[in-house]
């Protein structure tokens, strides 16, 4: 009997590491790092940032073999899904993207095309709104805004 009972609990204690492992394994783990070059592609580079308060930051980045733009809104720290956009438009050609709602790490990637062109773009987190304009163009400097509402 004392055998049966020893087996028995070690099967348990088993169980029970086996479960912790399971449950505790997964949340022990930080969320997989989200980076322009992931959310956007790996054809493009980062060209331009602009922080979100301490939010996050919204990225321009570019593809140069095929003249694209592409913006992505990430967060510092992702969790629960909050309020979240990108954007870019090319004021030249009138071209618009963006991506809004309720996002868990990023919003985007949106992507229009602009070689040769100035962008303006930008995003928000929560309640904190960045937009950049006329960016990326030696003709004019960019205007940064940052708000809270």
């Amino acid at each position: 009997m004392g055998i049966k009972r020893n087996a028995a609990a070690a099967g348990a204690l088993t169980a029970l590491v086996v479960g912790a492992t399971a449950t505790f394994g997964a949340t022990a783990h930080a969320a997989p790092n989200v980076t322009p070059q992931g959310v956007c592609g790996s054809g493009y580079k980062t060209v331009n940032s602009a922080p979100i308060g301490s939010h996050g930051t919204v990225y321009l980045t570019y593809n140069s073999s095929n003249g694209k733009n592409c913006v992505a809104t990430i967060r510092s720290n992702p969790g629960s899904a909050k309020q979240m956009s990108a954007y870019i438009h090319v004021p030249d050609t009138g071209e618009w993207a963006d991506d809004f709602g309720s996002y868990t790490s990023y919003a985007g990637p949106i992507r229009v095309y602009g070689k040769g062109h100035c962008v303006s773009w930008g995003g928000n987190i929560a309640n904190v709104y960045v937009s950049v304009e006329n960016s990326n163009c030696a003709a004019l400097k960019e205007h940064r805004v940052t708000t809270v509402r």
